[in-house]
């Protein structure tokens, strides 16, 4: 019972990591020795706003040539790995954060990774690490190569957990990577962007129920879900290298506490800067829907799906806002608005399955609820023409035999 208590903890420290996990951006050679202030090098600033805008393609180019100028430093090898792994779990499901507003994710599992993907992860995962130690052999109390330690760790939780579905392995990093960094900050108190990992960890461990946190700490994990927002908040005011990661992971952990205003802003903020990104807007919407100001997140939903289908987003999965929407009329009981928003989701260039499987079956549920069988009945035939072994497939196969109802 221990272990899967163990295992459930780490599983939500995970998820929330999948949208945060990024290294500080490395000092250039010149640079004074200021560990807790690093210069910004313009060219991976560059790297960075194309990753936050979710130009995938691009950053990675942007961050092979930097690792190939600097083949020693171990942030630059940080840098590819964060966006070959962020690219990966967006591509596979795993990067929409109304998934993790509350434990119903516990059980999903995200489409597989490619093997190639997973051994370029491990390759730079042991590339990097060999950097590190090298330098830690030398001074094991170097906090830059403490701080890199502790976020090719937590990037290989990340990895182990929610890609090989290894708990226990994913486990130990996560705790290796919240002991790297509080021991940084206690060599340096001011290494702000060491505060993400154990800001992070803090929260998470502090809101579980007593019985799983008594679980975690037996593996050595404890926390306070204040201190956890306290140095998040330190992190995103900061001028540092992780202030977008700290709003964005605030942004999470704010709905959970049902503070929308305060999230509301982080987000708001992120979704200026990277205009390119629509997870940022659509979770202004998920946000706005939460705290009830239902008008408004409709407004932005349709903001959201217009600027995708005016190509603002390329081909990125932009159809969460079509998916949000549908959620959002079935939740007034505009059953025939619900449906149409569905029916969104198909038009998208190139819709994620699992939200276009998910969005067939809903919009299969309206019909049956406007009483329109027929149409029900080709929703639910269009959800098993996809993947088979899912949740909604297993609904659809019911609701063929029996229609749904409320």
């Amino acid at each position: 019972m221990k272990r899967k208590l163990a295992a459930k903890a780490l599983l939500i420290l995970l998820c929330v990591l999948t949208v945060t996990s990024l290294p500080a951006r490395s000092q250039s050679p010149s640079a004074p020795n200021v560990p807790h202030s690093a210069p910004h090098d313009p060219e991976t600033d560059a790297a960075f706003y194309d990753f936050f805008n979710m130009q995938y393609e691009r950053a990675t180019a942007e961050f092979e040539k930097n690792l190939d100028k600097h083949p020693n430093d171990p942030f630059a090898v940080n840098h590819l790995l964060t966006v070959v792994l962020m690219r990966d779990l967006y591509e596979t499901g795993a990067m929409n954060t109304g998934d993790y507003s509350n434990d119903s994710f516990i059980g999903r599992t995200p489409r597989p990774t490619d093997t190639k993907i997973k051994d370029h992860i491990k390759e730079l995962v042991h590339r990097a690490e060999g950097l590190e130690e090298q330098e830690l052999k030398a001074n094991p109390e170097d906090v830059n190569a403490l701080y890199c330690r502790g976020v090719t760790r937590a990037e290989f939780s990340v990895y182990t957990g929610l890609i090989e579905r290894a708990w226990f392995s994913a486990l130990r990093n996560a705790v290796g990577a919240r002991h790297d960094h509080e021991h940084l900050l206690e060599l340096d108190p001011n290494y702000v962007d060491a505060k993400m990992v154990v800001g992070t960890h803090n929260y998470v461990i502090g809101r579980l129920p007593w019985s799983v946190k008594v679980a975690a700490a037996i593996a050595g994990l404890s926390g306070s879900a204040e201190k956890g927002l306290d140095y998040l908040r330190e992190v995103a005011k900061s001028d540092g290298e992780n202030s977008a990661d700290a709003k964005v992971i605030l942004s999470l952990f704010l709905r959970r506490e049902h503070q929308y205003d305060e999230a509301i802003g982080y987000m708001t903020d992120l979704s200026s800067k990277y205009p390119g990104n629509h997870l940022f807007p659509t979770e202004v919407a998920n946000l706005q829907r939460s705290a009830g100001r239902l008008d408004e997140a409709e407004a932005i939903y349709r903001k959201v799906w217009q600027n995708g289908r005016d190509g603002k987003y390329r081909n990125l999965h932009y159809e969460l806002a079509a998916w949000g929407l549908g959620e959002l009329l079935r939740s007034k009981k505009d059953l025939a608005g619900a449906a149409a928003a569905y029916d969104l989701v198909n038009q998208a260039p190139h819709p994620d399955p699992d939200i276009l499987q998910k969005a067939n079956l809903a919009a299969g549920e309206m019909y049956d609820l406007l009483q329109r069988r027929d149409l029900a009945m080709q929703k639910y035939q269009t959800v098993l023409a996809g993947n088979a072994n899912t949740t909604p497939a297993d609904l659809a196969r019911r609701y063929l035999k029996e229609a749904y109802r409320e």
